[in-house]
């Protein structure tokens, strides 16, 4: 018998959109990362307390989450896969496993997560690393299916950097291409890198015929960030999911602030940023 995903969906899309802190950066591996998460109870603390939709976590950090009284704290979207595609350094074997291969969601079930989260890297000339996500979207998707649970899939076109690592590749064709075969695998949610012209982010929509948020990737201007987050919900998508554009700002919950007014009262970029330094 299948479980219906609406009881965990509702509680992720408060008024059918969604703002996801994401600080779920650890199992990248990366150091540059970790400037802000250092420690994680108190941007915890301050995250439920800032009020977004939900925050974005591993297994072994969402105790700090779910330990919080009350039900009115924000919903806990885990993380159930790691690879090293995030690292600045390029390496000969590029990988992205299951957190736990045996059982994937026990973890979430465990934790009472609305959501889960599994990436599909499709990088150049790295198909072993393709194929991988593939089968662990798979894998997982099964699982989901039998409980209830919503999946986030996360479509990530990206390019070689020349000083190593790799950096988003913004193309609109790759992105479409990309969000359809997650459609395709079954995402009931798909969290997607912005186009490098906003007003192509509309296909994106289209192509996941699912709620679509963005993706934040690395720190940018503040104010170039609200401009561009608004831009993207007048194209469709339904709210995002930023992590170091919040946790690495000296105010968080201003971001959170400005991001919400956004995301749930549409806001304009003008207004988000007034918002943040009334803060």
């Amino acid at each position: 018998m299948r479980v219906n995903k609406k009881v965990r969906m509702n509680r992720l899309f408060g008024n059918g959109r969604c703002l996801d802190v994401a600080i779920d950066h650890g199992v990248c591996n990366e150091p540059s990362f970790l400037v802000g998460l250092e420690d994680m109870a108190g941007v915890v603390d301050r995250l439920v307390k800032a009020g977004p939709d939900a925050i974005q976590m591993n297994y072994g950090q969402a105790d700090l989450l779910q330990d919080v009284p009350g039900k009115d704290k924000p919903a806990l979207v885990m993380r159930l896969d790691m690879g090293n595609p995030y690292n600045r350094i390029r390496h000969r074997a590029m990988w992205a496993v299951l957190q736990n291969e045996a059982e994937p969601l026990i973890g979430a079930i465990e934790m009472d997560a609305a959501c889960v989260v599994v990436n599909l890297f499709m990088l150049p000339d790295e198909p072993d690393l393709f194929k991988q996500c593939v089968q662990n979207i798979s894998r997982v998707r099964a699982d989901c299916e039998k409980y209830g649970m919503p999946l986030m899939i996360e479509p990530l076109a990206m390019l070689p950097v020349e000083q190593g690592g790799y950096m988003v590749d913004g193309d609109a064709e790759k992105i479409v291409t990309l969000t359809r075969l997650a459609r395709e695998m079954g995402a009931d949610v798909v969290k997607a890198d912005p186009t490098t012209r906003a007003e192509d982010f509309h296909r994106v929509v289209e192509a996941a015929r699912c709620p679509v948020l963005v993706r934040g990737g690395g720190k940018e201007d503040l104010h170039a960030v609200f401009d561009k987050s608004a831009a993207l919900m007048a194209q469709g998508a339904l709210g995002m999911v930023y992590g170091r554009n919040i946790y690495q700002h000296a105010n968080p919950s201003a971001v959170v602030r400005g991001l919400m007014a956004i995301i749930h009262d549409n806001a304009d970029g003008a207004k988000a940023w007034d918002l943040y330094n009334a803060a």
